[in-house]
């Protein structure tokens, strides 16, 4: 198995386990266990950190993919995938902004951002784990035209 067969499914669980550790830090930091928050929130930057390191690669050595099915399905896989990359472009920047300010001590304008970056960053990351579901899975299942 090459890399290219390899790393859209890296970063599907890239993106899983970051939302899985997004949904940490916010029950975390609503319960007040401000550690655990830092730890998750950590592990958050690190798993995003490295699906954009795997992406980048992927992309760069992979050949483009596009969707194979057709019918009512194409459009919403279009629309999904439209919002994701939109998204995912604009939680690059949030996510360092909100961390620097944590780590700055700056809590005040880190929960200011955090309320917009949270909600944006795990809709990014859930979003893709459904673009891999629908572009890699999906089609192997899908009982309509291909």
């Amino acid at each position: 198995m090459d890399t290219a067969s390899i790393l859209p499914h890296v970063n599907a669980g890239l993106n899983a386990l970051a939302t899985a550790l997004l949904t940490a830090g916010l029950v975390f930091i609503r319960a007040g266990r401000k550690d655990a928050h830092r730890a998750a929130m950590i592990g958050a930057v690190l798993a995003s950190a490295a699906f954009l390191v795997s992406y980048l690669v992927y992309h760069y050595t992979a050949p483009m993919l596009a969707f194979p099915l057709h019918g009512p399905i194409r459009p919403v896989y279009y629309t999904l995938l439209t919002g994701h990359v939109i998204l995912a472009m604009v939680i690059v920047p949030l996510v360092p902004i909100t961390l620097v300010r944590a780590l700055r001590g700056r809590f005040d304008r880190h929960r200011a951002i955090a309320r917009w970056t949270l909600p944006i960053w795990l809709v990014v990351s859930v979003s893709g784990v459904l673009v891999y579901l629908m572009l890699y899975q999906l089609p192997a299942v899908w009982p309509g035209p291909v």
